[in-house]
């Protein structure tokens, strides 16, 4: 294979998810046309600029809105308890004590490099901004991170306060490489207040904002404040988790779910870790622990997926794979797959602010080629065999052999005693 990234001109016989096959025409990181692929090439067509996807579904890439890549591939190290959210924060604020900078960096760099080869362009994850003396650790791994693939894929850094955490560490972190700002304010003993001093200190510095929001089947309902707080803001706001938008009664659920779509908050929903943390406690009819995406979608609100947390205290197992969480989407909280599709990628990109993905003239060129046939094959399949595609440049490429014994019935046509 030629050396990577490798600019590319042209997408030739690639399949799109509506079964048309067409030629893809890239210039300057963009679609500069998409037409119905050609039966003969001229010899123009030729060469290390040129990539045959015969064989391949052509989709968005998929973008990643809601990592914590400071945590990554953490669980062997920590072995904590399993199923309760305090005690997965009490057991990684014990960790994070004894990391180093390039601790954090090295597992963030495997985690991002995982993601890439699966697909995923774009990253923005969490960092914890913690106590003691070295609170940028998080932070300061993940810009070294940032900085070393920023010709691979985008990173965008978001500061993870908890509420114990001054104001001067939170300022210190943004200056320290923080792209966004977030926090937890429904941990917090005050929730409405640790929210309001959060959002002060994002509208001061004029930064986007993506909040941990609601994250439990009960408790503190924040999202509604939230939503009226943002509501006269430009700036690009998002809130993850929202488990408990899930659980209200319906009428209360759909006046939040109002508020919600009025002020543009996106909305980022977690399967993978949200199944796993919330409903221990229930020991029948467990519940599912997602916010209320079909309420979500049907009201018109930005909607969006991520994986969240993966091999470490808040989820043991997450594949780097964004088909993994749209395929649970589609069993769990009941979308469609196109809609599944769409919360990993276009949908996700709208959510953390990024230009427009896809194969239309003017799309940015973040594209994600996979083998297969269709939507519901990519998604049900997750075949291995991918081409990523980020800023018009090939920058992963994964093939599969198989090898497998013959059948009786083929050992017998090719004349294999049995």
């Amino acid at each position: 294979m030629n050396s990577l990234p490798r600019p590319l001109r042209v997408l030739r016989n690639a399949t799109l998810p509506d079964g048309s096959i067409v030629d893809v025409e890239l210039g300057g990181g963009v679609v500069v046309s998409t037409r119905p692929a050609a039966r003969d090439y001229s010899t123009t067509e030729e060469g290390d600029d040129v990539l045959d996807l015969t064989g391949y579904l052509l989709l968005p890439a998929p973008a990643e809105p809601h990592a914590h890549l400071d945590k990554a591939r953490s669980w062997d190290l920590i072995a904590p308890p399993m199923g309760d959210l305090g005690l997965a924060i009490a057991s990684w604020r014990a960790y994070a004590e004894t990391m180093t900078v390039e601790d954090v960096a090295t597992r963030a760099r495997r985690q991002a490099l995982a993601m890439l080869a699966n697909g995923t362009t774009a990253i923005r994850t969490h960092a914890d901004v913690l106590l003691g003396d070295a609170p940028l650790r998080g932070i300061q791994g993940l810009v070294q991170v940032r900085e070393e693939l920023r010709d691979l894929i985008d990173i965008e850094i978001v500061a993870l306060p908890g509420p114990d955490i001054p104001d001067d560490a939170i300022e210190a972190a943004l200056d320290a490489g923080a792209d966004t700002l977030g926090g937890a304010p429904h941990i917090a003993e005050d929730p409405v207040a640790d929210l309001r001093r959060l959002l002060a200190i994002a509208e001061r510095r004029d930064i986007p904002v993506d909040l941990h929001t609601d994250e439990s089947l009960d408790g503190a309902v924040t999202l509604g404040e939230y939503a009226a707080i943002v509501a006269d803001w430009s700036r690009n706001v998002s809130a993850g988790h929202c488990v408990r938008l899930g659980t209200l009664a319906t009428d209360e659920r759909d006046a939040v779910i109002d508020a919600v779509v009025q002020s543009r908050i996106g909305i980022i929903a977690n399967p993978i870790t949200n199944l796993y943390l919330q409903g221990w406690e229930h020991g029948v009819s467990t519940p599912r622990g997602l916010t209320a995406a079909r309420a979500l979608l049907d009201a018109g609100a930005r909607f969006a997926a991520g994986a969240d947390n993966v091999r470490d205290p808040f989820n043991p197992v997450g594949r780097s794979d964004a088909l993994e969480t749209a395929s649970l989407l589609v069993t769990a909280a009941h979308l469609t797959l196109d809609e599944a599709y769409a919360a990993v990628s276009t949908g996700a990109r709208d959510v953390m602010g990024l230009p427009v993905a896809g194969t239309a003239p003017g799309d940015v060129a973040e594209l994600l080629a996979v083998r297969a046939r269709s939507l519901a094959e990519t998604i049900a399949e997750a075949s291995p065999e991918r081409i990523v595609i980020h800023r018009g440049a090939l920058v992963a490429r994964r093939t599969l052999t198989t090898h497998v014994a013959p059948s009786r019935r083929e050992q017998s046509r090719i004349g294999v005693a049995v």
